[in-house]
């Protein structure tokens, strides 16, 4: 990791700067992908499954009897522990309001919304260096709590053409409806557009890589939904001398093992603590099988001393994380400082891995500093609402003069004379 210390404003975009690829053949990289699959369908995704996971497949969608497979394969240990965290995801999900409601704005206009579900979506689950069932619990549930009528998921085969068994147990326990067995930015391609075999979604769900985060961009411009953009993971860790190094150091490496585009930030206002935690990473580093993959995140990652929390406030803030762990003295009220973030983890035992896994809240954030603007998954989006307006004769006689006023300021005058239209009609019937 690299060390800076009390550095000034100015530096800060420097210092928090996320890994990336270039930009433009990364855009060129998957247009071309997105065109194949639009018009060559299946046959370009048998293709890139050869290139790109050495794969051959003689078939695309995941069939019963490989569902049947997957569950003898899943050890009943981890089978409980998908149905304790399912349990507590849904508990915390079905606690979102996605209640209609109308109110009368004016004598005789009634407004209302309806949330409904988006009839189908699509979810995507990453599997290049780890498959990532988790991600299944995080969108499949929350997906069916919405009441969407069809999810389908897409996810990489791993060598032997087979998805890995836990993601299928977990689809099949969480009420997905079709399987496919594509990966990366062509599985994008398939559900924005469809395929011979892959139905057309109305939105997509799900983490990847930057080439994956790249095609869910590029969708939105034929109007497909996107969740959010949400790339490579990352977390920052705001500590104190009250603070634990060895489960800073375990937490900060539980986001880099996940790839070597991963990013992780430690802000401290204790030097010790600094030097601390980056001899317990070398220790833990050593240790972990996903050591390589580790080690080149931490290439990309910093440590930062500052003066006070603060500024390590400040400066988080600018940042945005995807993740952020409060472990100082007033963890409860610093945390509350924080305005922009994905998910917030307060204290010394609130490790990220909770919310990836069980906790309840939604592991599927805003990363690339994205988290200003954008919450992560919920019920809410894998819904829409429709407005409604009722309007009665004694609402349009009160609210139609303003209407025609506001019109007639804009010159337009078909706005102007649908109301003044209504409002002759009932002047003639003496209403």
């Amino acid at each position: 990791m690299r060390i800076v210390e009390f550095p000034s404003r100015a530096e800060w975009p420097d210092l928090v700067r996320r890994p990336s690829l270039d930009t433009f053949a990364l855009y060129a990289s998957v247009a071309d992908i997105l065109q194949r699959v639009r018009v060559q369908g299946d046959a370009a995704l048998y293709d890139y499954t050869r290139e790109f996971d050495g794969v051959e497949l003689s078939e695309l969608a995941v069939l019963n009897n490989e569902f049947d497979l997957a569950e003898s394969l899943v050890p009943n240990e981890l089978k409980a522990a998908i149905s304790v965290a399912a349990a507590n995801i849904e508990k915390f999900h079905m606690a979102e309001s996605t209640a209609s409601y109308e109110v009368e704005t004016t004598p005789g206009v009634f407004c209302s919304k309806r949330w409904l579900p988006i009839e189908r979506v699509g979810i995507y689950i990453p599997a290049g260096s780890a498959p990532l069932f988790s991600t299944v619990l995080m969108l499949a549930i929350p997906a069916r709590l919405a009441g969407c009528r069809e999810i389908v998921l897409c996810s990489p085969p791993q060598a032997n053409g087979a998805i890995d068994p836990a993601v299928l147990y977990t689809a099949r326990m969480c009420g997905v409806t079709k399987v496919f067995k594509v990966g990366g930015a062509q599985a994008i391609a398939a559900m924005a557009f469809g395929t011979e075999t892959i139905p057309k979604v109305f939105k997509v769900f799900g983490p990847g890589n930057q080439y994956v985060t790249e095609a869910k961009l590029q969708i939105m411009r034929s109007g497909i939904g996107i969740d959010m953009p949400a790339g490579p993971s990352e977390v920052a860790i705001l500590a104190d001398e009250t603070c634990e190094p060895e489960f800073v150091a375990a937490d900060l490496l539980s986001q880099a093992e996940h790839g070597a585009d991963s990013q992780v930030i430690l802000v401290t206002t204790s030097r010790s603590v600094l030097a601390e935690t980056l001899a317990c990473i070398e220790r833990q580093v050593a240790a972990l099988p996903r050591s390589e993959t580790a080690r080149s995140a931490l290439d990309n990652s910093t440590a930062v001393l500052v003066d006070s929390i603060n500024t390590g406030l400040e400066l988080l803030n600018h940042y945005a994380p995807e993740h952020l762990i409060v472990a100082t003295e007033n963890a409860q009220d610093d945390a509350e400082k924080i305005i922009n973030a994905g998910s917030i983890f307060i204290g010394n035992y609130s490790c990220e891995s909770a919310g990836d896994y069980a906790s309840g809240t939604n592991h599927t954030l805003p990363t690339n500093g994205a988290a200003r603007a954008y919450s992560g998954v919920s019920v809410l989006s894998f819904m829409k609402a429709i407005t409604y307006q009722l309007i009665t004769a004694d609402g349009i006689k009160g609210l139609g003069p303003v209407i025609a006023t506001m019109a007639a300021a804009e010159r337009l005058d078909a706005h102007k004379n649908a109301v003044t239209i209504r409002l002759e009609r009932l002047a003639k019937e003496g209403l």
